[in-house]
């Protein structure tokens, strides 16, 4: 390729996105990935609870925002092929909350 980079500098420069429509980022309908992340970490690595995240200074409207995106997105983890466990806690097999009966967790 002749010294080209492997990936271009406006790919990684680009703000992230699902791509769904034109002119969308992933910061459109979710809050700041540093806030996602700590939010996820805590619920997912650490199993803290909602009130636990608020206490460690997440807002709460935001922390239950996400916690729902969360539990109304699990269904999509069903469907999906096993892949490699990074963390103690992956969205793996052990990660999985019951599909049936309204559960809301």
């Amino acid at each position: 390729m002749g010294g080209a980079p492997v990936i271009p500098p406006g790919v990684i420069a680009r703000p992230p996105s699902a791509e769904l429509r034109a002119n969308q980022t992933d910061q459109d309908s979710l809050p700041a990935y540093d806030v996602l992340d700590g939010i996820l970490y805590r619920y997912v690595d650490q199993e803290q609870s909602r009130d636990e995240i608020v206490a460690a200074g997440y807002a709460a409207e935001v922390v239950d925002r996400v916690l729902r995106l969360v539990r109304t997105s699990e269904w999509k983890r069903h469907q999906a092929a096993p892949g490699p466990k990074v963390s103690r806690r992956a969205f793996g097999r052990e990660r999985r909350y019951p599909i049936s009966n309204g559960f809301s967790g």
